[in-house]
């Protein structure tokens, strides 16, 4: 078990009160987790729910600067070990609240950060939205995406029970992503790969080399 937490950031674009985008985001985080635990890795999480931050968001937009609780989310982000974006779907794609939030964080926020995506919608038929608009824009920050990412319809919460199918692919989702999340930690920590690195730094091949005439003769 490792003495350092990671940092699990959740994004979560719901704006009703329930939300099943907040609930959908629970579901990956606390799934993370528990697969982050099965890698000897512990965790804490940040929810992000953008809805409190919709005014700040505008002004942001307005101003250039972001203040108070907004820049404290976006430093969350930006220092984050693993990030969960989940968005309800609006007009085929990810909400404008969403798409403002990715608007205003600094373009290097997310480089290499491993990120689930996720979305909710109330018919199945939009489920495309994570491959024709999420992963493209997260391919644009130069987040890494997992492979897996969860769509929920109105009908995987039927009857206050959550559908099998959505309970696989929450697993198969957070699997993937502590996978990641676990292996950019054992690289940090590696000895081994910091003697490696520290040995290539210290053998120059082009310090002393051999002249092309030398070379010729050969």
């Amino acid at each position: 078990m490792t003495t350092t937490a990671r940092r699990l950031v959740v994004v979560q674009a719901g704006l009703g009160q329930p939300s099943s985008t907040r609930l959908l985001a629970e579901r990956l985080a606390t799934a993370t987790q528990d697969a982050l635990l099965e890698l000897g890795e512990e965790s804490h999480v940040t929810f992000v729910d953008l809805r409190e931050h919709a005014h700040d968001l505008a002004n942001a937009l307005l101003t250039g600067f972001a203040t108070g609780g907004l820049r404290r989310a976006l430093d969350a982000v930006r220092e984050a070990d693993a990030v969960i974006a989940v968005t309800p779907v609006f007009q085929a794609s990810y909400s404008g609240l969403f798409k403002t939030f990715i608007d205003v964080l600094d373009d290097s926020a997310l480089r290499g950060t491993p990120v689930l995506l996720g979305a909710t919608a109330g018919t199945a038929r939009h489920s495309l939205v994570l491959e024709h608009a999420m992963r493209p824009l997260f391919a644009y920050l130069k987040a890494v995406t997992v492979p897996t990412g969860v769509f929920a319809a109105s009908e995987d919460w039927g009857n206050g029970a959550v559908d099998a199918g959505l309970s696989s692919r929450v697993t198969v989702a957070a699997t993937e992503l502590a996978e990641l999340v676990a292996a950019r930690a054992g690289r940090a920590s590696s000895p081994s790969s910091a003697s490696s690195a520290s040995g290539a730094a210290g053998v120059d091949e082009l310090a002393d080399p051999v002249p092309f005439e030398e070379l010729l003769a050969r």
